[in-house]
């Protein structure tokens, strides 16, 4: 990237064992990159916007924050590092995606990456966000002896490339079980299937990408959960994108409610 570049992510540390991630919030595109892309690409409408105004109230909990400035169009920081499927057989877009998620060019006149720069924007962009939260986790667990890992992700609720019909509400993901505590993911699903007025499940279409499946090692002390929440729970699905208050304000107590059940957790488990 450039030295006009912001950096990659943004850290707010906390003092509490949990670490809420945000991945795919960034929006930034390097002037002389979005040059390429199409006029619909530059647009960036694959970002989990407004993430870190939803999470807003994590901070007052003492969670960590995690904020991407980069958009996913750039580099996907959700995404394996050599570029792996997480979904075998099923459509996905790739560590450098060249295609949005209605299946549509990226790039106007060809002009898709080449394995040096897609090695590049690794090293620029991914690189320093997982050395972050690496370290982060490492620091919580260090403190605490435990530490929960949340990656915060939203979606528009139809995606006929992606999932038939309408998306349940709140996707909750620990990789069928890999990532988490069997009972605090329990009890998420538990809390998200009381939230009136949503739909809930766990590991189903969405079951944690990246982030989820290398950080969450339940028997080392990390404890990794995925929400893939539907964006029309909190926002506009299509331009311009805007953040709809008081829609989120009925979602919010609900995501609160999840966070301070595995922040709970993470305090039990530390005085373990």
């Amino acid at each position: 990237m450039t030295d006009t570049s912001p950096p990659p992510f943004v850290l707010y540390p906390g003092t509490a064992p949990l670490l809420v991630s945000m991945p795919h919030a960034g929006t930034y595109v390097p002037p002389a990159l979005a040059a390429r892309f199409t006029d619909e690409a530059r647009q960036v409408p694959d970002t989990d916007w407004h993430m870190e105004r939803l999470y807003g109230f994590a901070k007052d909990l003492g969670a960590s924050v995690l904020v991407a400035t980069h958009s996913r169009y750039v580099v996907d920081l959700n995404r394996p590092p050599d570029g792996t499927s997480l979904y075998p057989g099923q459509s996905v877009t790739g560590l450098c995606p060249v295609d949005t998620f209605d299946d549509t060019p990226i790039y106007a006149q060809g002009g898709v990456p080449d394995d040096a720069e897609v090695a590049a924007r690794r090293d620029a962009v991914w690189v320093p966000y997982h050395a972050q939260l690496r370290a982060e986790l490492d620091r919580i667990r260090a403190r605490h002896g435990v530490a929960v890992l949340w990656d915060a992700h939203s979606i528009r609720s139809v995606l006929p490339r992606f999932f038939e019909g309408k998306l349940p509400d709140l996707n909750l993901g620990t990789a069928d079980g890999e990532s988490c505590n069997p009972a605090l993911a329990q009890e998420l699903l538990s809390i998200a299937q009381q939230a009136t007025g949503y739909t809930a499940v766990l590991n189903g279409r969405f079951k944690g990408g990246h982030i989820t499946r290398h950080y969450g090692q339940p028997e080392q002390g990390v404890h990794a959960i995925q929400l893939e929440m539907t964006q029309c729970s909190y926002m506009q699905e299509a331009l311009p994108f805007g953040y709809l208050p008081e829609v989120a304000a009925r979602v919010q107590p609900h995501l609160q409610r999840m966070l301070t059940a595995a922040l709970a957790f993470a305090t039990s488990a530390s005085k373990a």
